[in-house]
């Protein structure tokens, strides 16, 4: 069951903390058709994938370092990563302080300044403005300037919405470790980074 908070509550709200303290696969489920935005653009999310931290394929797996620290910081911030020196990953810390766990954001519907996020993107087409997580954090213009900041505060603004439906499978690119079904995308989205199935 999906547990929805009042976007407006304080940022130490129990039913807020509620939301993040939980596995990352509950939160990575319950994120699909929320809105993510930064400094008032961006979108639906509409794909997502969790990481744990006895998951051989999560950044924590190995303990924290300088690189991973913010995905050890309280749930509900951002861990922005770079990913094999190109782009940008933006993610949300979930769990209890020091537990290491965050969901992948990895495509957006856009709904909230397109415009903007074309003119980041070259002018492309809206479908593939934010069909993956090096796509979305460039339209958003996300950085690891973002690393740490909470995902309730400006620039960053995290709004309940609901979905139309629920799909699950394997993550994308994972070689280590057993693969579990903790990708999330919402069922009949044409904005997804890769269809499932």
């Amino acid at each position: 069951m999906s547990l929805f908070v009042d976007p407006h509550s304080e940022p130490g709200g129990a039913a807020r903390q509620a939301f993040w303290l939980r596995p990352p696969q509950e939160v990575a489920a319950d994120l699909i058709g929320w809105v993510l935005l930064v400094d008032g653009v961006g979108g639906r999310i509409v794909e997502t994938e969790a990481y744990g931290p006895n998951d051989p394929a999560s950044h924590s797996f190995n303990g924290r370092t300088r690189r991973n620290a913010a995905m050890f910081g309280p749930g509900g911030h951002a861990y922005i990563y770079r990913s094999y020196g190109l782009h940008w990953c933006v993610n949300a810390v979930t769990g209890s302080e020091g537990e290491g766990a965050a969901v992948l954001i990895r495509a957006l519907e856009p709904t909230h300044g397109v415009e903007i996020m074309a003119a980041r993107r070259g002018g492309m087409d809206a479908r593939a403005l934010c069909s993956g997580p090096g796509r979305l954090t460039q339209a958003l213009a996300v950085s690891d300037a973002h690393n740490g900041a909470p995902l309730h505060s400006k620039p960053f603004a995290l709004i309940p919405g609901r979905r139309q439906g629920l799909l699950s499978g394997p993550r994308i690119g994972i070689s280590k470790g057993v693969e579990t079904p903790w990708r999330f995308g919402e069922a009949g989205s044409g904005f997804l980074s890769r269809r499932f199935g």
